[in-house]
């Protein structure tokens, strides 16, 4: 097997290094590769570094030139562009460990991550998986073996049946028991596949029959499970952090219920709507869900709140999420040295009363997607490319002007973060950020960022999963534009006359003279 490899001798920085007995100790992880690209794979490798150890990057023909794998100290090609033939290859990525004496793999978000076989052969083959182990992501990866897992911690569940069902007379039976709507959702995946809404028995079979057919297509699994539809929900989710001694923590909540297709545009800490008294139960909750599958790592539970602020496990994250800055921000700590420190051995050095909320953090994932069209993908180059930059505004990204966004990956571009004292402040705060962000040559998320931070509902903390169905549409940007053009084509005309006001100051006097040779 032929690699390209890129080997460059860097001297970490030492910046932030904390060097405890257990760092001596546990020595043996010195050099760790990043099994992702872009953004996340850029940030890990940063925390690597101010560690004092070594990374080693891999990346796909297209992704050469990008930020990770020049940041690298060592990096390797792993194919062709395709996911298929680089990012997913599990097996070229562990031999390329083996070669280079890597003492531990960190596999991001996406591609591997939640893959229970490749970090079970991660871990066969003698190198450290820098995440849960192989068992807790296959429960958490089901949600019925999720829902089976927790059930005897007794954390509320949305009312349904927590076993897969394929008949519809049976399924039509469990709906007129809990009451329509009723929801139809895939056991295995996310991101909204497999997932259907059922308003009257008339829609049950059809609707299980592509629900079925979808999660079949997407996951390769056709399982699927009914529960009750909870409407007006919010997406709040519990940051945990759990050593492999039984410790476990949760690093406070995150609003995620600003999405679009089922996937998450804006997350911030704290929620507007949790109380002390929510936030320590639904912590609490978090906790449980941990410990129900022996979890080791950084790790996200997912709850669902209906308009009564009554919470329901919804599942398991078996990873480093990709909102997780703004727990950063908020609670201090640095959740990727967190995760390295886990996987080496080292026991937690905080308890949960350590945790304790500092300000607001609000983050924008800032998408090379059209708002003006229905969020699909914008491909192109990164003509033009600054960075907000302040006290308070942190940004997550992996690339620069001139680089082509492939159509390859995910189109996130990066993470917009920033923090303030209030709610309020972090709102104007972010609202300067992104007029502050310039980028051409593709069409982003940031101006539905704007047209989101500026709206009432989100300003009051009055929203829910379905902000975008309710107020969204792309002729409100049309129309906002329009109108900042018009004044901005004014200001100009009224600047212009000014200007020319002062270059001519007589332009406008009559005197004789001209009277007499204009006849």
């Amino acid at each position: 097997m032929k690699y390209t490899m890129i080997i460059r001798h860097t001297i970490p920085n030492g910046s932030g290094q904390v060097v405890t007995k257990a760092d001596n100790k546990n020595n043996h992880m010195k050099k760790i590769l990043v099994a992702n690209r872009g953004e996340i794979a850029l940030r890990i490798m940063r925390t690597i570094r101010k560690m004092g150890l070594k990374s080693v990057a891999v990346y796909s023909e297209v992704d050469r030139q990008s930020p990770h794998v020049l940041f690298a100290d060592e990096a390797v090609c792993l194919g062709p562009a395709p996911s298929s033939q680089s990012y997913l290859n599990g097996d070229k990525i562990i031999d390329i460990c083996k070669k280079l004496g890597v003492d531990g793999i960190h596999p991001g978000y996406g591609f591997l991550s939640e893959n229970a076989e490749f970090a079970q052969k991660v871990t066969d083959a003698g190198i450290e998986f820098i995440g849960p182990t192989p068992e807790a992501m296959r429960i958490m990866g089901s949600k019925l073996a999720a829902k089976d897992s927790v059930k005897k911690y007794n954390i509320p569940m949305v009312p349904g049946i927590d076993h897969a069902i394929e008949d519809v007379n049976l399924a039509i039976e469990v709906a007129d028991r809990i009451g329509y709507p009723v929801l139809i959702k895939a056991s295995a995946g996310g991101g909204g596949k497999g997932m259907r809404i059922v308003e009257k028995a008339d829609d049950m079979q059809e609707q299980m029959e592509r629900a079925i057919s979808e999660a079949k297509s997407s996951f390769g699994d056709g399982s699927v499970f009914i529960e009750k539809y909870v409407s007006s929900p919010r997406h709040i989710e519990v940051q945990v952090v759990a050593d492999k001694y039984g410790n476990v923590i949760h690093g406070l909540e995150r609003e995620c219920s600003i999405q679009r297709r089922h996937q998450k545009v804006i997350e911030e800490t704290p929620s507007a709507i949790v109380t002390p008294e929510m936030r320590e139960r639904i912590g609490e909750a978090a906790v449980l869900v941990a410990k129900s599958c022996n979890y080791v790592s950084t790790g996200t539970v997912e709850f669902l709140v209906d308009d009564k602020l009554n919470f329901y496990f919804l599942e398991m994250n078996t990873r480093l999420q990709v909102e997780h800055p703004v727990s950063e921000m908020i609670i201090g700590l640095d959740l990727v040295e967190q995760q390295i420190r886990i996987a080496r051995g080292e026991k937690l050095a905080l308890t949960q009363a350590d945790i304790k909320p500092n300000g607001h953090a609000i983050e924008l994932r800032v998408y090379a997607e059209d708002p003006l069209n229905n969020f699909l993908p914008s491909i192109g180059t990164l003509t033009r490319y600054e960075r907000p930059v302040g006290e308070g505004i942190r940004v997550d990204d992996g690339y620069e002007e001139g680089m082509t966004i492939p159509i390859y990956y995910d189109p996130m571009i990066a993470k917009l973060v920033v923090h303030g004292k209030t709610r309020t402040e972090a709102i104007q705060k972010m609202l300067e950020a992104i007029k502050q962000y310039k980028i051409e040559g593709v069409a982003t998320t940031l101006p539905f960022g704007t047209f989101v931070f500026e709206h009432d509902a989100f300003f009051t903390g009055n929203f829910d999963t379905h902000f975008v169905k309710n107020y969204y549409t792309p002729e409100k940007i049309k129309e906002k534009e329009k109108a900042n053009a018009e004044v901005a084509a004014i200001v100009a005309l009224k600047y212009w006359q000014q200007v020319q006001k002062q270059l001519n100051p007589f332009e406008n006097k009559s005197t004789s003279w001209k009277r007499r040779l204009a006849h």
